[in-house]
Parts: structure tokens; sequence; C-alpha cells
């Protein structure tokens, strides 16, 4: 299994390397920076089928919540009954209660593959080159927590970084409950905060794996805005 993973992690370094050298000529010395921003963007492009297929499903569980919650409230002491009369309703409905897991569950390898390739020092058995390229003087294989530092000679670079981070964190805090009631008490609260967690994670991984960060959640931001827009009350 770890020789699949690594044979799949060796050709997702070799789409961004040949892309950067195909970006030299234009981008100089951004190329590689810029060769990870079109990647990520291919990627999610290439996962948008799995992507319109999740927010359908949840379009669907938000449209029959209402009767959902009442069938609940209905069956609180027949927990049996309540989900087979669940079952029933999104069956009905060309749905279920897990559609959309398949979706989510099925992109975290690709995920997961595309950030072990900024994670790791060596791919294949040879030094990562990638992490040897700069975005503004700032190596990508460097990390803010153990390099730059706040005042260090490239931190202007990670404080950007996580200024742009913290922009998208909070448009998805305000939007991600455009469509449905946030949950009761702490957790809404906690819920709304999570968007955040990508500052934390951005200051301990390479730049690399930061600037995919950015670029992941930017399109997640407007991809929700895009398929999960219109009515879905029932």
């Amino acid at each position: 299994m770890s020789h699949l993973w690594d044979a799949a992690v060796g050709v997702a370094y070799d789409l961004v390397t040949g892309l950067t050298s195909a970006l030299t000529p234009v981008a100089g010395g951004l190329a590689a920076a810029v060769a990870i921003v079109v990647f990520t963007a291919c990627v999610r492009l290439a996962l948008l089928p799995l992507s319109r297929r999740q927010a359908r499903a949840g379009q669907a569980r938000l449209r029959l919540e209402p009767r959902a919650r009442k069938i609940r409230e209905r069956h609180r002491a027949d927990p049996v009954r309540a989900h087979q009369e669940l079952a029933a309703l999104y069956r009905a409905e060309g749905t279920s209660m897990w559609a959309g897991i398949g979706p989510s569950l099925l992109q975290l390898p690709v995920f997961s593959v595309v950030y072990r390739m900024f994670l790791s020092p060596a791919v294949g058995g040879h030094a990562n080159l990638l992490l040897a390229h700069t975005l503004l003087g700032a190596p990508l294989g460097e990390r803010w927590l153990f390099g730059a530092g706040a005042f260090g000679p490239h931190g202007l670079v990670f404080l950007a970084l996580f200024a742009a981070l913290a922009v998208v964190g909070w448009w998805t805090s305000r939007t991600m409950y455009r469509y449905q009631a946030p949950p009761p008490g702490a957790l809404g609260k906690v819920m709304r905060v999570v968007p955040f967690t990508t500052l934390a994670v951005a200051a301990y991984v390479p730049l690399a794996a930061g600037l995919y960060l950015l670029t992941t959640t930017i399109w997640t931001a407007a991809e929700r805005a895009l398929l999960w827009r219109g009515p879905v009350t029932a």
C-alpha cells in the first residue's frame, strides 16, 4: 500500500515540477508558486463532480430536515422506528441520510497525496527540489514556526499568507449558515471558529503547503457559494 502511496506522490510531484519548468519563462522566480496554485486548481476542478454530488445531497438534507425533525420527535422513545421512518423519507425523495459522505471520503486520499508532496523533504528517493524554490524570497520549504518567525527576513511573506487565510476564514464563517440554522449552543460557536484553524496549520507546515491550503480554501468558499445557492426549503 505504501508503494502505491509513494507512486501517487511521485506523479503529483512530476506534474508540479513539470508545470514549474513550463511556467519559468513567463513567471520567472514565481514559477513554482504559480505552479502550485495551478495544480491545486486543476485537482479541485477534477473533483468538481464529487463536490456537486455532495452539495446536492446537503441541500436535500436541509430541505427534508423539518420533516425529519418531526419524525425524531414523534418517535423519541423508539429510535428503531424513527430510523426506519427517516430512511423511508429519504428514500422517497431519492436520497439517503448518508448521501454526500461518500464523495467527501473519496476526496481525502487526493488531498492527502498533495499535502504529503508539499511536506516531504524527499520524493522518490531524491530531494524534493520543489521546496528549494522561493516565493518573494521565502523558500517554499520554510516553516513559519521553525524558521521565518514574525520578524524574520521572510516573515512578511508568511504574514501576508496568514492575512489572506484569515479573510477566507472570516468569509466562510460568515456564510457557512446562509442556508441552514447553526447548531444550538456552544457547538454553533465552535463551528464558526473552525474555518480559522487553517491559520494554525499554515503556521506549522512549509510555505508550499500553506500556499496550497490558501488556494484550496478559496476554491472551497467559491464552490460553496456557487453550488449551494438557491432555495432549499420544502
